[in-house]
């Protein structure tokens, strides 16, 4: 199984959840939603984007169940990031864990 990564606020998922799909603002901004390939790369967006930041989840995607568009992208910096291209069907969401923060402020997963 194939899956990407999204990061976002416990509160956004839970009440996009039961219509069952989900728009980060950055659709509805950028076009996109903003997605990780792979958890050290969520890791370091968590840390450029939500320091401190608490009543985060982790969103894990399975790319076989992803109705929408997904393109790989470069950033500013040039590093590639998956994007999807319209709403996230939350049936493709396989696993919603909680992003910690350490007490040294770093975020982390437990697995």
């Amino acid at each position: 199984m194939a899956l990407i990564y999204h990061l976002t606020y416990r509160d956004a998922w839970e009440n996009a959840r039961p219509a069952g799909e989900y728009a980060a603002p950055s659709l509805t901004e950028e076009g996109f939603i903003h997605c990780s390939a792979d958890i050290p790369q969520l890791l370091r967006v968590a840390a450029r984007l939500y320091p401190g930041e608490t009543n985060l989840l982790v969103l894990d995607v399975d790319l076989e169940k992803l109705i929408s568009e997904l393109k790989e992208e470069p950033s500013r910096s040039g590093e590639i990031y998956p994007h999807i291209y319209g709403m996230l069907n939350a049936d493709a969401v396989v696993r919603e864990r909680e992003l910690k923060l350490g007490a040294d402020g770093a975020h982390y997963l437990d697995d």
